[in-house]
């Protein structure tokens, strides 16, 4: 299985995506989504700096090279601050099903920027795999009719029918999130080396921080920061998503990154789609059709093609 480690924590980054998808939606309809983030990131610095205080010794990672914090800390103002940012608008110009759809390129586009910067190469057998995953994800999102298919994501306004020229760059902005993954993610493999992959992932949680308080600063929102904070019942529902997403999932993520090709990472941990289907059945008591169904079975079929 050590072989397989990467993949492996690909599918461990979607599931507690999963579980930080669960525990966000209820939180971001409560307090507002760019709340729920800057707060998520505030709490995993402190959750990852005990963590590795146990594991290394270190509370922060001073121990890491120049090179390591360079790239490191612009992955985390690429993938946390910016394309969050450029994500959260394009939810309220084109919606959430639209928006996520688009998000779905974010593996081809990795694995195009990995081969770019670090000469990836994927296996025939590694993009008709992706491929299969990929089409089996497009087709459980397009079916979700009533629900967020990353509810961890959720605009602070719902969406709005616009004239064309907005819708177009709702569209645009998407592809701007996706892109902002994806470089992201191939930036963190770059910058991280062998390095420590909970580590690196404070190093990108703080600079993702930093980011968002320069953000709300400008927007003016630490008000409404306050006033969650008083929030108990959210706050609870941060905490546990501050554990499984920023903490727990992003490091997952980067383990990824460090031992598979970073298409085929991305490629699972975007199975966040498929995977909320089990909870939404027990837990929210939905309805699934066939197609959903289908596209989950399709979706892991590709995924098992990963570890042939």
């Amino acid at each position: 299985m050590e072989a397989y480690i990467g993949e492996i924590a690909g599918l461990a980054a979607a599931f507690c995506w999963t579980a930080t998808a669960i525990a966000f939606e209820s939180a971001g309809k409560k307090i507002g989504s760019l709340s729920v983030n800057l707060i998520r990131l505030f709490m995993a610095i402190f959750l990852l700096g005990i963590y590795t205080w146990i594991s290394r010794g270190l509370f922060l990672p001073v121990d890491a090279s120049f090179h390591q914090w360079k790239w490191l800390v612009i992955s985390g103002l690429v993938g946390f601050s910016l394309g969050d940012l450029f994500l959260f608008e394009a939810y309220v110009r084109i919606g959430a099903r639209l928006s996520s759809l688009i998000m779905s390129f974010t593996p081809p586009i990795a694995g195009i920027i990995g081969w770019f910067v670090m000469g990836e190469r994927l296996t025939w057998l590694n993009i008709i795999g992706m491929a299969v995953t990929l089409t089996g994800i497009i087709l459980v999102i397009t079916q979700r009719k009533n629900r967020n298919p990353n509810p961890s994501r959720i605009a602070e306004n719902p969406p709005k029918k616009k004239r064309l020229s907005y819708q177009a760059i709702g569209i645009i902005l998407a592809f701007g999130g996706a892109a902002g993954q994806a470089t992201g993610l191939v930036l963190s493999k770059f910058g991280m080396q062998d390095y420590d992959a909970f580590a690196a992932t404070q190093i990108r949680v703080i600079a993702g921080t930093v980011g968002f308080t320069v953000l709300f600063f400008i927007m003016n929102r630490w008000k409404k920061v306050f006033t969650a904070l008083k929030h108990k019942t959210a706050m609870k529902r941060v905490t546990a998503g501050a554990f499984f997403g920023p903490f727990l999932g992003v490091s997952m993520s980067l383990l990824a990154v460090q031992n598979t090709l970073t298409g085929i990472a991305s490629t699972l941990m975007a199975l966040v789609p498929v995977m909320i289907i089990p909870p939404a059945v027990f837990i929210f008591g939905e309805k699934v059709n066939a197609l959903e169904i289908i596209g989950a079975f399709i979706a892991f079929g590709g995924v098992a093609l990963f570890f042939l």
